[in-house]
């Protein structure tokens, strides 16, 4: 008896010892799966911070070309701010990225010159605003280019309601609304508040530069 009882005791101790063997397998798998599920977690988190600020607050942009020369060149990375303009309207002087009323797929970064009610006149080499605080047309002074800059073109545009005058800072060597015409407000991404590449120009632009009108 005390034999049977013994042999029945080995023979339960060999069943669980086959258990704990078959029982890692089991136990890696579910922990994959909880490994697995985090992933997912984070990545819907991620997303859900992530996609609302990419398409509602701020938006990366590569500079291409050199139209805004010497104040923004080619491949410098910029960051566009695009939840201001909910609160504020656009003002002159802000450097803003648009979509190209020609082609909406591309997307085109310039100053803004003339407001909406204003009419924005080129003549000589120089850029003159009339508005109402300026009936006889005040000339821009622009502060943040160079001297002997040349504001090529014969431009007489009336800027009608929520549309802008955009022009590139470097004014022999820019596409803008001197050849298209004003941009409309439903075009503007944002404006363009950060430079984060190169490393060396990394800069806020949180002011507007100053106007002599």
């Amino acid at each position: 008896m005390n034999f049977s009882k013994n042999k029945n005791q080995k023979a339960r101790k060999s069943d669980n010892e086959v258990d704990d063997l078959e029982s890692p397998p089991n136990s890696l798998f579910k922990e994959a799966l909880l490994f697995l599920w985090e992933i997912v977690k984070v990545i819907i988190i991620s997303l859900a911070i992530i996609i609302p600020i990419r398409y509602f607050l701020i938006q990366p942009f590569y500079v291409k070309g050199a139209s805004m020369e010497p104040n923004f060149h080619d491949h410098e990375y910029l960051i566009v701010d695009q939840i201001s303009y909910r609160f504020h309207d656009v003002q002159r002087g802000d450097v803003v990225v648009f979509r190209y009323p020609k082609d909406p797929r591309e997307f085109f970064i310039k100053r803004v010159i003339g407001l909406p009610g204003e009419t924005v006149v080129i003549r000589n080499n120089k850029i003159f605003i009339y508005n109402s605080q300026n009936t006889d047309g005040e000339a821009v002074q622009e502060s943040y280019l160079p001297k002997d800059i040349e504001n090529i073109g014969n431009v007489t545009q009336k800027i009608e309601k929520d549309e802008y005058f955009l022009m590139g800072d470097n004014r022999p060597e820019s596409l803008d609304s001197r050849v298209f015409g004003p941009v409309n407000r439903k075009h503007i991404v944002g404006r363009v508040f950060f430079r984060g590449w190169p490393l060396d120009k990394i800069q806020l632009y949180l002011e507007n530069p100053k106007y002599g009108l």
